[in-house]
């Protein structure tokens, strides 16, 4: 089975970029202690600092599954209520 690359784009409101920031930095260290994590890694714009990207890869599509059920992404995920502009999740796998 192929490896997964997600590139998960997160856009807070102008007023909320620290809260999100602490939040989305809390997640990495559990993340990157699970089953099937390979890269879990997060990006801030340079221009923009409300604009966040994290750019992971995981063994299996099944990783990923575990993963949006864990406890530290589920707490995230509630912190984050009605901080968001814009979340785009892509999940690919790599063709060259």
């Amino acid at each position: 089975m192929s490896k997964i690359t997600v590139a998960a784009k997160i856009v807070t409101k102008k007023d909320s970029v620290e809260a999100v920031k602490a939040e989305l930095l809390k997640l990495i260290p559990p993340t990157r202690k699970e089953s099937g994590c390979i890269e879990y890694t997060l990006h801030q714009d340079n221009s923009d600092p409300s604009i966040f990207l994290f750019y992971e890869t995981w063994e299996s599509i099944t990783s990923i599954e575990k993963h949006i059920k864990t406890y530290h992404y589920k707490a995230y995920v509630k912190a984050l209520e009605g901080l968001l502009e814009e979340k785009v999740v892509n999940k690919m796998t790599r063709i060259g």
